[in-house]
């Protein structure tokens, strides 16, 4: 790769995917871009004394943009090729958080539970006796809607706060667009984090995140789609999550039938035996629908 370019600073933060600010950068397909961003909990957590004070700062996940891509009209999308994500301060943060829907069982009664943890040699260190190999990913990634100015706590067909492990180095998330120049927006990046991020805080650190950014003229994406070097996933967003598995799996299975051959009912008995499923926070429905590429190129006709 030749030399990177400046990284674009974390600063104005953003709490919104909103078609209405100005642009941080306009680019053309194809470019590389580094962008540093704040942690979720807008650096309010950097010792071990320090509290997450939401009367002083209530918003979380500041993200970076808009990114403007030159050429981006409705109905097209943006491929986002994540190449690297690496800290900013050489440490992540977290704090225990409200129990949420856990309080029926586990109670209200939550200690601060801020946790500094340093970043070194591939990993997380969480306490002197548990460490976490360091898996860096992007909850946040999404595009400007043409309806309303989401924040960046909820998701949905724009990406958002999708909180998915697989928004991650060496994996492409393609986003559809909504409005001219698509306006894409990222932050919110984790160290480290488990399926459904129980308590809405996973490892969170500022980072330089270095993208490179390709226009798909006419997608028309129903949604973020997902490409690893051996999966592809499909992602829907919906309440109760039952409904976002079901709408996940319908979207694999169109993508099945429409890009690889496959009949949608074959398809629909073959995920039944492998497939697989990502959960981001729990609480906002978002799931990735996902299959190994050895299968979805072995197109087979229903019995």
């Amino acid at each position: 790769m030749n030399s990177l370019p400046p990284a674009i600073p974390a600063t104005p933060l953003q709490y919104e995917f909103s078609r209405f600010s100005e642009p941080r950068a306009i680019i053309d397909s194809g470019q590389v871009l580094v962008l540093d961003s704040e942690d979720a909990l807008s650096g309010q957590l950097r010792r071990p004394e320090d509290v997450r004070d939401k009367s002083r700062m209530p918003w979380s996940n500041p993200v970076n943009g808009p990114i403007a891509v030159r050429g981006a009209e409705p109905g097209d999308a943006l491929a986002v090729r994540i190449l690297s994500i690496e800290p900013l301060i050489g440490q992540c943060a977290t704090y225990t958080g409200h129990p949420r829907m856990l309080s029926e069982w586990l109670g209200t009664d939550v200690p601060p539970g801020t946790r500094i943890c340093p970043i070194r040699n591939g990993f997380v260190h969480w306490s002197d006796s548990v460490q976490i190999p360091y898996a860096p990913m992007l909850g946040c990634l999404g595009t400007a809607p043409d309806w309303g100015v989401p924040s960046t706590a909820p998701a949905g067909n724009y990406g958002g706060n999708l909180d998915l492990l697989e928004v991650c180095p060496g994996n492409t998330v393609y986003l559809p667009v909504y409005v001219k120049g698509g306006y894409l927006y990222l932050g919110d990046v984790h160290a480290a984090q488990g399926h459904g991020e129980l308590s809405a805080t996973a490892l969170e650190m500022p980072a330089r995140t270095t993208i490179q950014v390709e226009l798909i003229k006419n997608a028309k994406l129903p949604g973020p789609r997902i490409e690893s070097p051996d999966e592809i996933m499909a992602v829907a967003v919906a309440t109760p999550i039952d409904r976002a598995i079901a709408e996940s799996y319908s979207r694999l299975i169109l993508w099945l039938e429409s890009d690889f051959g496959w009949n949608r009912w074959a398809a629909y008995d073959l995920l039944t035996q492998v497939g697989k499923l990502s959960i981001g926070y729990y609480t906002t429905g978002a799931v990735a629908a996902k299959i190994a590429k050895r299968y979805a190129s072995a197109a087979a006709k229903p019995l």
